[in-house]
């Protein structure tokens, strides 16, 4: 883990998707950050000690979700599938697909994970999952502050954490996609068209990995539409305020299926709202320890 001091900054964009604004100044005090997102490896040493099954694992039933086809109560997750080259995909259902017995030990619903995949972030965890292993190691979710002001590194105000430029000179500085999403390209050695093993790319300025792109990473705070309101952070799981309501968290950082073609948000302003309940193959996240 890393130490990253107390301090303030101006959280959000004005430039970009109407979610980061307003710019607002944010303090946030002193706290200990994963340099990394939660790998395979570390999640599998977590399911060894606990015996703990993750949401994907577990059948849904009508009553959890009564407009879903009969067929798809079965135990699965969301993955992404690159649509056919001269397809002409026009919704994101045309390329996210609920496959049967996807979990995070298989996250494509068909490859068990091998040795060579143990430290790639883990994937196809949803918010109760990842909140079960923070506390299991001692710690907990960032809350959506605390994430952005890390993941900036000590820049203040540049729109990407390491600059001005997404690719100054060029260079990929981040696992995102690269080519016309949705549809794959010829992969490079600094492109996978997946995740990447954590640490393959640039730390910040701050020596944290993977704070832009590879895997989208859950933070404790509860979505709200943009930055107008302040909101109370929790780490602890409501109950559904109505009937059919599923609670929303805040998504940081992007993952390799952002695209400057179809979502810009490989930056540390970005967010994105998910349900708590939702697992798929581009979410993973990382954890922090307060001091007491």
């Amino acid at each position: 883990m890393c130490w990253i001091n107390p301090g303030e900054f101006h959280m959000g964009s004005s430039s970009h998707y109407p979610e980061e604004r307003p710019v607002r100044l944010e303090k946030v005090g002193g706290f200990w950050i994963d340099i990394a997102p939660v790998t395979n490896k570390q999640f599998a040493h977590f399911v060894a000690d606990t015996g703990y099954i993750t949401t994907a694992e577990k059948q849904p039933t009508a009553e959890e979700f009564p407009d879903a086809d009969p067929a798809l109560l079965v135990p699965g997750s969301l993955v992404f599938r690159s649509p056919e080259p001269g397809s002409s995909p026009r919704h994101f259902s045309d390329w996210w697909f609920y496959v049967p017995g996807a979990f995070w030990r298989r996250p494509d619903g068909e490859n068990v994970l091998t040795p060579a995949d143990d430290n790639k972030p883990v994937v196809q965890i949803c918010w109760d999952d990842a909140m079960a292993y923070a506390r299991w190691a001692g710690k907990t979710l960032p809350t959506e502050a605390e994430w952005e002001f890390a993941a900036r590194g000590g820049l203040e105000g540049l729109p990407f954490a390491w600059g001005d430029e997404f690719q100054p000179g060029g260079k990929i500085l981040a696992n995102t996609w690269q080519g016309n999403f949705p549809f794959k390209g010829a992969a490079g050695a600094n492109h996978h068209y997946g995740t990447s093993a954590v640490g393959s790319f640039p730390a910040n300025g701050y020596g944290l990995f993977d704070m832009i792109g590879n895997v989208w990473e859950w933070t404790c705070d509860e979505w709200q539409p943009d930055h107008s309101v302040q909101k109370r952070s929790c780490c602890m799981a409501k109950k559904p305020v109505s009937a059919g309501h599923i609670q929303q968290k805040v998504l940081k950082g992007g993952s390799h299926l952002c695209a400057p073609n179809y979502c810009q948000r490989y930056r540390p302003a970005a967010r994105h709202a998910q349900t708590t309940d939702s697992a798929t193959t581009h979410i993973g996240f990382r954890c922090i320890i307060r001091p007491e």
